[in-house]
């Protein structure tokens, strides 16, 4: 298969309107495994990629001043049912840059897949740089997905990430990032995964307040079912006056399932301020019984609360600003 051909089929496999990626406005990468089958860039965006045994290691370069308007999408996949691939990225978006990452991350026939992927993101002062990571497994699961990021976002810069899981089981989740937050900086971490059958969610994800009027956000929203298993460690640590941040972690289980969520808040400036939520437990009765009388079964009914649960959003650097007030 050519490497157009592969390409393709990676996209194919989403599931989704990729119209918008062909055009020429739009930057592109494909890796296939060890392979880059698919390169576009637009002005402002450098990559260099270079092809390993197992896998890929790239630098990728938002320029100075570059605003980068239509999100760059990155296409990282393993077709076959077996295989390995190994991410090592380099990613340094330059002082008052502006760019947002699309990646999709899909193994759609997996049976015994490994992903791991090494990050290291250095975004300069006042550049916003978004991430956010869709997967795509199979019905069966069959893939081990092993992500680590050290991520430092300077002086008034803003980064925010997104993991979600669109389709397919979950598998081995097992992530770890870490945040090192300057000056008036702004960090927001978002994870939404359904856990079925057997599968395991490991997160584990820790943001330091380094800077004065600095601010973060780290959420974690998992919905279990089956004999599913998640721990959830998140860590908010505030070392600077006048930093403010929020740990938010809810988990349904339904059935065997089982949930575990430890958030730590650690406080070393008197002027600093963190917050926490954390709930585990069955779906909300009232809402079963309210949508059970509107002709929906239970496990429909159970079905859409979750989702619900994974889809929201909220606008959480707002009640961060209020807490200064």
């Amino acid at each position: 298969m050519s490497k157009s051909d592969t390409a393709l089929e990676l996209l194919k496999s989403l599931g989704l309107n990729i119209d918008h990626i062909f055009t020429d406005d739009v930057a592109k990468i494909q890796v296939h495994q060890n392979k880059v089958v698919g390169l576009h860039l637009v002005p402002g965006l450098k990559v260099d990629a270079d092809e390993m045994e197992d896998g890929i290691e790239a630098e990728i370069l938002i320029e100075k001043g570059a605003r980068i308007e239509k999100p760059v999408h990155i296409c990282f996949g393993v077709l076959p049912e077996e295989g390995l691939q190994k991410v090592k990225l380099h990613i340094h978006a330059k002082e008052n840059s502006k760019a947002m990452i699309l990646a999709h991350c899909t193994f759609p026939n997996a049976r015994q897949v490994k992903h791991v992927m090494d990050a290291d993101i250095t975004i300069e002062a006042n550049a916003h740089y978004a991430y956010f990571e869709r997967h795509v497994h199979g019905p069966q699961g069959g893939v081990d997905v092993i992500p680590n990021a050290k991520i430092h976002v300077q002086e008034g810069a803003e980064f925010s990430t997104e993991f979600e899981l669109i389709k397919g089981s979950a598998g081995n989740i097992a992530f770890e990032y870490e945040v090192n937050a300057e000056t008036r900086s702004k960090t927001e971490m978002t994870a939404r995964i359904s856990g079925t059958n057997d599968d395991h969610i490991r997160l584990q994800e820790t943001v330091h307040l380094l800077g004065e009027y600095s601010t973060g956000v780290i959420v974690s929203h998992i919905a279990l079912k089956h004999q599913a298993i998640a721990d959830v460690e998140n860590t908010m640590v505030a070392h600077a006056p006048f930093s403010r941040g929020h740990v938010d972690c809810k988990e349904i289980v339904v059935g065997n399932a089982q949930a575990k969520a430890v958030p730590i808040v650690l406080v070393k400036n008197p002027y600093a301020h963190i917050t926490h939520e954390a709930a585990i437990g069955s779906v909300d009765a009232k809402q079963l019984v309210t949508l059970m009388a509107h002709g929906l079964n239970e496990e429909e009914a159970t079905d859409l609360i979750i989702e619900g649960l994974l889809s929201k959003k909220q606008n959480w650097q707002s009640m961060i600003k209020e807490s200064y007030i």
